[in-house]
């Protein structure tokens, strides 16, 4: 998996911790985790939704740019998975709102199941949040949730529930 030692520059590992913590969101006393899918929740906004091909491609380099971002910041925190660290959380939601059109209901819907997904951690997100302790790990899980919830959205709305 992608993991790097810490022999980076002060400014590459301050520039990893600031966008590990989502700008600093990360550091917000009361459910960082949350802070961070709200951010989750504004990129949306601005990201291309009507063109998958280009949300896509964006969404994998998000998604390999958390992995190596988190390697890095983790060395600035002495825990597996440090709670300011919530630029997975952003990833994970992206992926959440894949091939969904931006409004204000699908925003708050999806970000109420992603939500959900990655704090009850069902099958098999608990298993890779509990066996692969790297960075790579750290964000799968995540992009797991975001998994579930992309899913149960588009049941949801093929069922007409939503």
């Amino acid at each position: 998996m992608i993991e790097v030692k810490n022999n980076r520059t002060p400014l590459i590992q301050k520039l990893a911790t600031f966008l590990a913590t989502g700008l600093y969101v990360g550091y917000s006393p009361y459910a960082p985790g949350t802070a961070g899918s709200l951010l989750g929740i504004i990129i949306f906004y601005f990201l291309p939704s009507t063109n998958p091909l280009l949300y896509g491609i964006i969404l994998f380099f998000s998604c390999v740019a958390a992995i190596w971002i988190v390697s890095v910041a983790k060395a600035s925190f002495s825990t597996k998975d440090p709670s300011p660290i919530v630029c997975d959380e952003v990833v994970g939601y992206m992926v959440s709102v894949f091939l969904i059109p931006f409004s204000i209901f699908n925003a708050i819907i999806l970000f109420l199941l992603f939500r959900f997904f990655d704090i009850v951690k069902p099958f098999p997100i608990r298993a890779i949040d509990k066996k692969i302790e790297n960075s790579f790990g750290i964000v799968l899980d995540d992009i797991a949730a975001g998994i579930y919830a992309n899913a149960l959205f588009h049941l949801l709305r093929k069922f007409a529930v939503l």
